[in-house]
């Protein structure tokens, strides 16, 4: 009966990586290590039947050139931003899609297949090197073994096939390349040997064939104000909550000009000559109408004004979001808490799109940095894999590299965290060499503008972020920059490995463990127990800021000791300079959760996103400073409504939640082991589940009981409890100090009794 039930839900996982995308490799490589294996050798076989059909059922989807749909998308989101109503381009380079491909793949096959052709651009086909006729939208290809190709050319849209018949079908495996580098004989023989760098095709989720990549756009629901005030030719429409989407103009008629200024606020919709968006509408139409307007905006509140000759009968709206399930949550005993945590779902559910973008209102671009968080609040909402690929591939872009990521320096930076932490929590070993050409060539880029001290210090064309913070100093050589870079270096070791070039696996491990010298060589202050701000000319300065400190801890660059040293003298220091963007309280109430300041968390948490809640947010703020008081709370850069009071960095809860309160968090690549280390921080309970690729860990923590519940991999629980922990099926191992830990196995389980301390 166990047996059945552990197949069950692996069959259960199965088709959820299959919603997911994940390969079929990794579930029957899970079964294979599986305990019970041997003695259920008939059920595995079944299931890898099952699972093979169910590929071969559903393989056909539209293909193209990796990462060429992704930028070629990011180009159309990008550039639809506007600042009252005029174009605003990003400040960057954009690369756009290889207008040349071609595609192919060997079959053998076992009868006559009659195969469907679709194609997005001008195209040929080839049967073992021999071209059919025309550009046919089927050929039939017989039995045996062949060799099928197909070279398509577009300008204006990335080139792309599907491909369906019996046994021919377009698939991931399908090879790809933009130059094929193939020359002939004077016999006209083609060369057997070739330079071609070839790929695995590129795909997403476009599995019909009249699903064109080049018209994707994301869905949309109608959704009613909640109230309109009128006064004459001029409306108020309140849609209660920060949202984004469509106006719909319903019954629209007559001759003249209307105008709509929208806000987050509804001071900022009320203001004409300073809100961030608008739109206006030339009315000519004796009939009633309803008009959408072109572009998706942000806001809560718009304001309409009109002509007398126009007549409006209700304004709606289209919401517009991404498709993505959730598969994450948290509740727990504080309703405070349990509030936050539905606001942040909710800000990060705006800022899910084509791509993790920044804020809904104003930029909604692809910015490393807070693109970098998305990732890690995903991996704890709806470890949705392939928007975290999209969104990487983004950024990346294309050869050769003339600039940082987004212009700043530390972005590049992130970008490589971001493939780091994609694998540990994915062990998507083929995203990675697929891309590894483009990691090291980012890199080379890096590592070419050190300075004489094999640092990374400003130069022209490089924005040092770290955060928005009055004063902070970005002269000479930034310990941050430093830090980061070592990461990112740690980061090229392991992809090396993963492509099995070894030689640069090596130099990347000696430059990583350079850099990690060298940070606490030149940046050290033992008198003030902290990695100092900055280098200049070669001599420490006196600032401590919170920045490399924090992440040095989550990093684990810091002994025991030293960690212990920088929690008082920099993290709970009052005269360290305050952080008061949610961008930079991520990674500060991070650093302290690591350190088992939960309780403090919490209170911080409660403090901080709750303030924002007190004064009525309905999503999370780009910053917020509880000193500034009424319309302060709406603007930034200079202009009265410039802050975006929806950004996705706003929403970290979701991540410090999951990962430090239930604790859980992968130990190696795709969940095959992990750790669950709950905290409840002073809650009286929490209960929740973390997705993993083969499924959701469930766990619910009380003061005295601990049930979990895991779909794969080797789980490794620990607990502080003041007596032995007692429940079926575990061992507890004591660690001293009142510190005990369990093994979890999948597909059990576990109800374990122990008293907290």
């Amino acid at each position: 009966m166990a047996t059945k039930k552990m197949i069950n839900n692996l069959f259960t996982s199965y088709r959820t990586n299959m919603k997911y995308q994940l390969c079929l490799p990794i579930t029957i490589g899970t079964v294979a290590q599986h305990q019970y294996y041997s003695a259920t050798k008939k059920y595995f076989v079944l299931l890898c039947v099952l699972c093979a059909f169910v590929v071969q059922a559903n393989a056909q989807t539209w293909i193209w050139y990796p990462g060429d749909f992704e930028i070629n998308l990011s180009n159309k989101v990008q550039n639809r931003r506007t600042e009252r109503g005029t174009f605003f381009p990003v400040f960057w380079k954009m690369d756009n899609h290889y207008v040349l491909m071609d595609f192919h793949k060997v079959y053998d096959v076992p009868a006559t297949d009659t195969v469907a052709i679709f194609v997005e651009g001008t195209y040929n086909v080839k049967l073992d090197g021999k071209a059919f006729e025309g550009s046919p939208k089927q050929i039939v290809v017989p039995a045996g073994k062949h060799k099928i190709n197909i070279k398509v050319f577009n300008q204006a849209n990335v080139p792309a096939i599907y491909v369906k018949g019996k046994t021919i079908v377009s698939d991931a495996s399908w090879l790809v390349t933009f130059e094929d580098k193939e020359w002939i004989d004077e016999t006209g023989k083609t060369s057997d040997i070739s330079a071609t760098k070839w790929l695995n095709a590129g795909s997403w989720n476009f599995n019909q064939p009249d699903q064109l990549p080049s018209q994707f756009a994301l869905p949309t629901r109608q959704q009613s104000a909640v109230s309109v005030q009128k006064n004459g030719n001029s409306w108020l429409v309140d849609f209660g909550k920060e949202t984004l989407g469509f106006i719909q103009l319903h019954g629209l008629q007559g001759k003249g000009l209307l105008s709509i200024y929208y806000g987050e606020s509804k001071e900022e919709a009320l203001s004409p000559e300073h809100c961030e968006a608008l739109d206006r509408v030339d009315v000519n139409s004796n009939t009633k109408t309803l008009k959408r307007l072109d572009l998706s905006k942000a806001f809560r509140y718009v304001q309409l004004q009109f002509d007398n000759t126009v007549q409006l009968d209700s304004v709606s709206m289209l919401y517009e979001y991404a498709d993505v399930q959730q598969r994450g949550n948290f509740l727990c005993s504080d309703s405070l808490v349990n509030r936050i945590y539905d606001v942040a779902k909710y800000t990060f559910e705006l800022n899910t799109r084509e791509f993790f973008i920044d804020g809904i209102k104003r930029d909604r671009w692809v910015w490393s940095g807070d693109a970098y968080q998305s990732y890690l609040m995903n991996y704890y909402l709806y470890f949705d894999t392939e928007t975290v690929k999209r969104t990487s591939y983004a950024l990346r872009g294309k050869d050769p590299v003339t600039g940082h990521i987004n212009t700043i320096m530390d972005y590049t930076f992130y970008w490589f965290l971001g493939i780091y932490d994609y694998y540990l929590y994915t062990g998507d070993r083929h995203f990675i060499v697929q891309n590894y050409d483009r990691m090291k060539s980012l890199m080379d880029y890096v590592l070419a503008r050190r300075n004489k001290d094999g640092l990374m210090e400003w130069m022209p064309g490089d924005w040092i972020f770290i955060d928005w913070a009055a004063g902070l100093s970005k002269k000479g050589e930034v310990s941050f920059e430093q830090l980061l870079l070592a990461r990112s270096l740690q980061t090229m070791a392991i992809c090396a490995e993963l492509a099995n070039d070894e030689s640069a696996a090596t130099q990347y491990k000696q430059l990583a463990n350079d850099m990690r010298d060298k940070l606490f060589r030149f940046y050290w202050n033992a008198q003030q127990q902290a990695l100092v701000h900055s280098r200049i000319n070669g001599q420490q300065t006196n600032n401590i800021t919170r920045y490399a400190n924090m992440f040095a801890i989550f990093f684990d660059y810091f002994t025991a000791a030293q960690k212990q040293a920088v929690k008082s003298s920099v993290l709970l220091n009052s005269n360290v300079p305050q952080i008061t963007t949610p961008y930079m309280r991520f990674y500060e109430l991070e650093a302290l959760c690591a350190l088992g300041e939960q309780s403090y968390v919490l209170n911080e948490m409660k403090s901080y996103w709750g303030g924002m809640l007190q004064l009525g947010a309905t999503s999370f703020w780009e910053e917020y400073n509880p000193a500034k008081k009424g319309e302060e709370h709406l603007s930034m850069y200079g202009r009265k409504f410039g802050k975006s009071l929806c950004h996705a960095w706003g929403a970290s809860p979701l991540y410090l939640l999951g990962k430090y309160y239930l604790g859980v968090q992968p130990t190696a690549p795709g969940y095959s082991r992990y750790s669950i280390t709950p905290n409840l921080g002073g809650l009286e309970w929490m209960q929740g589940k973390v997705p993993t690729p083969q499924g959701e860990i469930e766990l619910k923590v009380t003061k005295t009981t601990v049930q979990v519940k895991s779909p794969a991999g080797e789980g490794l629980l620990q607990l502080k409890s003041s007596i032995l922990p007692k429940g079926k099926n575990i061992v507890p191992v004591s660690k001293g100090n009142g510190l005990y830990e369990i093994t979890i196995q999948p597909g059990v389980e576990y109800l374990i009794q122990y008293k907290a301390d």
